[in-house]
């Protein structure tokens, strides 16, 4: 086995996420996700990302520091793409469809261009939790992955961020509506919208403005608004 997969395995995931989520390390589903992913990186298949991104979303984005979630269904599942965070790609790989809509919306929205490149690091620092529902996929082969555990164990990282109050949820398409349904709207923002992708960013996402009413609630809740 090797140092990454045995240091995912033991779920090395940043102190406060481990302490909220601690109690999800013991349960069934876990064990056996847990058993299933370390099988999938010790078979010889690609499985993106890499073991050492898996909880990259969490360790760049503290618990404490969440302000914004964005919600993704499913790592990238090609070459040099996934790294732990939903739409998000290391330079040099070019943009998806969907980040390219996404840097749209910001440039309409804000008036003003994102970044020069896919990598939504930055976001994350900043604290918005940048979550895909499933942390884990096989190369070329997408939802791979899905229906092993990774959708109760991300359902209980939403919960753990409903514990807290004035977070905005950026919910693009009805999966992640779904996700995230039983926040309380009363004591959040919830933005909903349809999703970037090329099939349906023309319903609704292009013009949603979540990015400056994002940046206004957190600014009238006494909080830094983000950098997008």
């Amino acid at each position: 086995m090797s140092t990454g997969v045995g240091e995912v395995m033991n779920v090395n995931i940043e102190a406060s996420w481990k302490n909220a989520l601690s109690g999800e390390f013991e349960k069934d589903y876990f064990v056996k996700l847990t058993d299933f992913v370390r099988a999938e990186y010790l078979s010889g298949k690609v499985v993106y990302p890499e073991p050492k991104n898996i909880f990259n979303a969490f360790n760049l984005c503290p618990l404490d520091n969440v302000k914004v979630v964005i919600i993704g269904q499913d790592p990238y599942h090609e070459p040099g793409q996934a790294h732990g965070l939903c739409f998000s790609v290391l330079p040099p790989t070019p943009y998806p469809p969907s980040l390219q809509n996404i840097y749209k919306e910001i440039a309409s929205d804000l008036g003003r261009p994102s970044v020069t490149n896919g990598d939504l690091t930055y976001w994350a620092q900043q604290g918005v939790l940048l979550l895909n529902s499933t942390l884990t996929v096989r190369a070329h082969v997408a939802t791979s992955h899905a229906g092993r555990g990774w959708e109760e164990f991300t359902d209980s990282v939403i919960r753990a961020v409903a514990q807290r109050d004035n977070i905005v949820y950026m919910l693009w398409g009805s999966y992640a509506q779904k996700k995230a349904g039983f926040v309380n709207a009363e004591k959040n923002l919830i933005l909903k919208s349809a999703h970037p992708s090329p099939l349906s960013a023309y319903r609704g996402f292009f013009g949603n403005r979540h990015f400056s009413q994002a940046n206004q609630y957190l600014v009238s809740h006494g909080k830094t608004p983000i950098e997008w």
